[in-house]
């Protein structure tokens, strides 16, 4: 029994020890970080948009779902886009430098709060839409209600709108756990100490950057997120039912890991899942498969922002000779 007792105050006292180094050292290193860009007001919350490079093509970098501070994850590629645009990222809210909102998650409500961030950063349309994963989903609504405002959309290894599953039990279930992890400092400590900073550093992260990320991932469940998760496989089937603008040029960049990797979830082959995707959006569709995982943007910079640059330069001779 005193062995036992023993074991259990050692538990009582790491986890208290945790909570104490969360609530008092990383919490304090997040207040220390300063904006990257500006706050905007948006119906009850504060959107953060940050923006680089002064470029006429207007580029929006919309996050992937679980991003804990995307200004930092896309800073490379945002960097390698300024040289000829203006790149722009918005953080959701519930994300990064954003707060929390009350209002339902919809794709109707991301697309809005999009348009009223950038509107009040001082943007204004038509912008090309640059979304990774789930964000792509977001990115065809808004192409569908207002195609006027969207020029193209390049996705980022970009979640599909011909496949539509409920989110797994499991993951509902799982929730409150990963709360509890995050107030006894587990999703703070983690990152912290096994995260490899050497490898984003390579491909073009700053330290600050890495270190920026890792602070904030310690604090990026809550219950915007978390609603966000929850409705996400809705989000789909909300899409899947609006026809995609035929006037919206759309090119798809795949991860190599995606395009290979089999899904027990998908019920068909990776490949099938992007292809169904493609004839969803209408012949005029592109696609090009990079090495990489997931994340493609994390190690494609360079050559994301040379694709772009053909794109649109091949949309520009487009134009002229249909005129």
């Amino acid at each position: 029994m005193s062995i036992i007792g023993v074991v259990l105050l050692v538990i009582v006292i790491i986890l208290a020890a945790g909570t104490i180094i969360r609530a008092t050292f990383f919490r304090s290193k997040k207040k220390k970080i300063q904006l990257y860009g500006q706050m905007v007001q948006v119906q009850d919350g504060r959107m953060h948009v940050y923006s680089i490079g002064e470029g006429e093509k207007k580029i929006v970098l919309l996050p992937g779902l679980g991003t804990p501070l995307p200004s930092a994850d896309f800073a490379p590629l945002m960097r390698a886009l300024s040289k000829s645009h203006t790149a722009i990222c918005v953080e959701y809210f519930g994300v990064g430098f954003s707060s929390e909102t009350s209002l339902p998650r919809t794709c109707k409500a991301y697309v809005e709060e999009t348009r009223a961030a950038l509107t009040g950063a001082g943007f204004s349309p038509p912008y090309l839409l640059m979304p990774h994963s789930l964000s792509s989903i977001y990115s065809e609504y808004y192409a569908a209600k207002y195609p006027e405002e969207v020029e193209a959309i390049i996705s980022l290894d970009g979640t599909s709108s011909a496949f539509y599953e409920k989110i797994p039990a499991f993951v509902r279930g799982l929730l409150p756990m990963v709360k509890y992890l995050q107030v006894i400092g587990m999703t703070s400590i983690l990152p912290f100490l096994i995260t490899n900073r050497k490898k984003p550093m390579a491909y073009g992260s700053t330290r600050k950057e890495i270190e920026d990320a890792i602070i904030h991932a310690g604090f990026s469940i809550n219950n915007t997120f978390i609603e966000q998760l929850l409705q996400s496989s809705e989000h789909v089937k909300e899409v899947m039912d609006i026809p995609y603008p035929s006037v919206v040029p759309y090119l798809k960049i795949i991860a190599k890991t995606t395009y290979e990797t089999p899904v027990k979830q998908l019920k068909m082959s990776p490949q099938e899942y992007q292809r169904k995707h493609l004839e969803r959006l209408g012949p005029h569709a592109q696609h090009e498969i990079l090495d990489g995982n997931h994340f493609i943007h994390a190690n494609n910079a360079t050559t994301i922002a040379e694709i772009t640059d053909r794109f649109l330069a091949k949309r520009n001779i487009d134009i002229h000779e249909n005129n």
